[in-house]
């Protein structure tokens, strides 16, 4: 039996590009669909769309918290609490300004080099997501994003542009971040602005994620002849549910519910579309268009690994009336059982061994946590500490049935507790929602020194890494 984490895991943080990097528009970047984005409640912000730039507006991901200029600062921070792997973005519209460019843009490629240098001197590997929730707003302007297959060939002449030249230096890759929000989040997830009513709605989205599908299958075919020792994954959102009672309605929901997420799963990482879908695109009136060779390329050309983000779990009911939109885009009504963050994610970590047990079962490929995290509205005290033991209780408990997991049998890679340093919140923009274990002097509004600090959480993790997951107290 295995008892504890292997020697070779890979213990780090993680981040994106458009909450860390700030810089929207410097050395030649061009504007993202995240650059449209304020902050406010999660309804302002990702339901009221506007993909014009106006005056007056704050935008958080324009400055965020300045990685692009301070990131050796961050890496030498990531260092000493004895990161072996740290987990960041590309931004796509760093590299192809309009996302259809003849040619890239040398500046944003040399920054990702100096990145990627700056992080192996520390010998911490680079984990690198090629689209985590933006993209060239061209893209989008010109030709309607992932609803449109002529994305493909772009997409896949960026990947392919920095497999070229990264490959001596990243041998982990992920395609799309949590693939399967595209249903829940059409813009984060797509590129599209959608009206959730209109009778098409499903139609487009089931067309943008089978785009996105062979894209990601012409990403790895690309990954494995470009990068032959390289490790690429897919990504999606960790939607644990519990059906609400033993009544088989419930159950059977529950099952329903479950699939909808892992039908992105079961596409990238099978190599086809589960015969459970048929039903549902029959019944829902959706006809994906394919064209010939997609399903011999899906096929042929899956994920290495199954990367996710997991927070918390949910609770399905068979009754319409308990569905509601709950933390992280998932669906579903409050257990009972379970603590409540400040913003209203329940926390469950055993739901962490049985969502892994699951995936493993499911796939037989090797996992990888890429985000796990509390958001939580830190308090520094006068002498300038974080007492931060709530997010030191949070993960503990989540590295203890990872634990578990592994002793289970489970096939586990490593794990990035997301927003290792403090950056804007995916889901509301705000700087409050900290997730840190280095605290990041700036307010909602865009105020502060930008000054880091060290919360308790960051010596309490350094001696997590160091006994690899011994020593949780």
């Amino acid at each position: 039996m295995n008892k504890g984490f292997p020697k070779n895991f890979l213990w780090g943080g993680a981040l994106a590009a458009h909450q860390c990097e700030g810089a929207y528009n410097e050395d030649g970047k061009g504007l993202c669909t995240a650059d449209t984005l304020i902050c406010g409640n999660p309804m302002e912000r990702l339901f009221n769309i506007s993909t014009e730039i106006k005056d007056g507006v704050y935008y958080p991901s324009h400055e965020a918290i300045d990685f692009y200029h301070r990131y050796k600062e961050d890496v030498k921070l990531f260092a000493e609490m004895g990161f072996k792997t740290l987990r960041t973005s590309i931004a796509w519209s760093r590299i192809f300004p309009n996302g259809d460019d003849e040619t890239p843009n040398e500046k944003g490629l040399q920054f990702y080099d100096d990145l990627f240098d700056e992080l192996l001197s520390y010998n911490i590997e680079p984990l690198i997501t090629l689209s985590h929730y933006e993209m060239p707003l061209n893209l989008l302007n010109k030709y309607g994003a992932w609803e449109n297959r002529k994305l493909i060939k772009f997409f896949e002449t960026y990947a392919k542009t920095v497999f070229e030249r990264y490959k001596d230096k990243v041998k982990y890759w992920m395609t799309f971040n949590e693939i399967n929000v595209i249903k829940v989040m059409p813009y984060f997830g797509g590129g599209m602005i959608l009206n959730y009513q209109e009778p098409d709605f499903l139609q487009k989205v089931y067309q943008a994620a089978h785009h996105q599908f062979v894209a990601s299958s012409l990403a790895v075919k690309a990954c494995h002849e470009i990068i032959p020792d390289g490790k690429i994954g897919m990504m999606m959102a960790g939607m644990l549910s519990y059906p609400k009672t033993c009544h088989p309605e419930d159950v059977l929901k529950n099952v329903e519910m479950e699939r909808n997420s892992l039908f992105f799963s079961d596409v990238m990482m099978r190599g086809y579309y589960p015969a459970y879908i048929n039903r549902y695109f029959d019944e829902n009136n959706i006809d994906i268009k394919m064209e010939d060779g997609d399903i011999e390329l899906l096929k042929k050309y899956t994920t290495d690994y199954l990367a996710f983000s997991y927070y918390m779990s949910s609770v399905t009911s068979a009754d319409p009336e308990d569905n509601k939109m709950t933390g992280n885009f998932a669906m579903g009504i409050s257990n009972p059982y379970l603590d409540t963050s400040e913003w209203g994610w329940q926390i469950d970590p055993t739901g962490l061994r049985v969502y892994l047990n699951q995936l493993y079962d499911r796939y037989q490929k090797p996992l990888f946590i890429v985000e796990n995290g509390l958001g939580a509205n830190d308090t520094v005290k006068e002498d300038g500490t974080i007492e931060d033991n709530y997010r030191i209780e949070y993960l503990k408990k989540h590295i203890e049935a990872m634990k578990e997991a592994v002793k289970d049998g489970v096939d586990l890679m490593g794990y990035t507790p997301w927003g290792c340093i403090d950056l804007v919140s995916a889901s509301t923009g705000e700087m409050k929602k900290r997730y840190g274990f280095i605290y990041v002097d700036k307010d909602n509004y865009g105020n502060g020194t930008l000054k880091r600090g060290k919360k308790k959480s960051f010596d309490w993790y350094k001696k997590v890494i160091a006994t690899n997951g011994e020593d949780l107290e």
